[in-house]
């Protein structure tokens, strides 16, 4: 049984996706050991409390120094023994130690089709503001392996999605969360609970359904 952590700063909805897919079966052999937020007013804490799910808000605002937090923070995520460490909307840059000490255990689901439109200062609404800008006729999304990079580590999964006339940022954020991210994020998770995903030089392998 694949025991993951979910981190969290919003709403939720990609954690809503994960525990929906789990429920249908959709994701196997894995459950969600706990549900951790630097928000204490982040909803997805009530979406997790409501599953019965262990929910912790660790917030930077409540230690003296980064360093005192970075180590708080790994402090209690020891604790849940996880295997898998799944960055939902989790607007918290993790320090370097964390990455380390789980190499090819962190994911990331990222609103775009990487490498456009990622990288420092691209989240949230900013993703999409930034494609309309550009004029692109299709993006998407990304599930990659986290890194000590910004958007940088391996890609595991993406999905593209038309731009439509007449589109604004919020439009096609919901377009790109229905259609991409609640889709390849729990694909991901199954796909790595069942010991098929594998990095090999620097570029993810999925290995075939036998």
């Amino acid at each position: 049984m694949l025991k993951i952590a979910v981190l969290v700063s919003g709403g939720g909805t990609n954690l809503q996706a994960i525990m929906d897919a789990i429920d249908a079966g959709d994701i196997q052999d894995a459950a969600i050991s706990v549900v951790i937020s630097n928000n204490k007013n982040a909803f997805a804490l009530e979406r997790a409390a409501k599953k019965g799910i262990e929910n912790i808000c660790i917030s930077p605002k409540d230690y003296e120094s980064r360093e005192d937090f970075n180590r708080a923070f790994l402090e209690k995520l020891e604790i849940y023994q996880v295997d898998l460490i799944v960055l939902a909307g989790f607007l918290v840059v993790l320090p370097g130690e964390i990455i380390t000490r789980y190499e090819n255990r962190i994911i990331n689901i990222h609103p775009s089709l990487i490498p456009s439109f990622c990288g420092k200062g691209f989240y949230g609404l900013k993703v999409h503001e930034a494609a309309l800008l550009r004029g692109v006729k299709i993006t998407g999304a990304t599930v990659h392996f986290v890194d000590k990079g910004t958007d940088t580590g391996p890609i595991i999964l993406q999905k593209a999605v038309e731009v439509k006339e007449g589109d604004t940022p919020e439009i096609l954020q919901r377009r790109v969360m229905e259609e991409a991210e609640w889709k390849i994020l729990p694909r991901a998770i199954d796909l790595i609970a069942k010991g098929r995903v594998s990095v090999i030089d620097g570029k993810v392998n999925i290995k075939e359904e036998i």
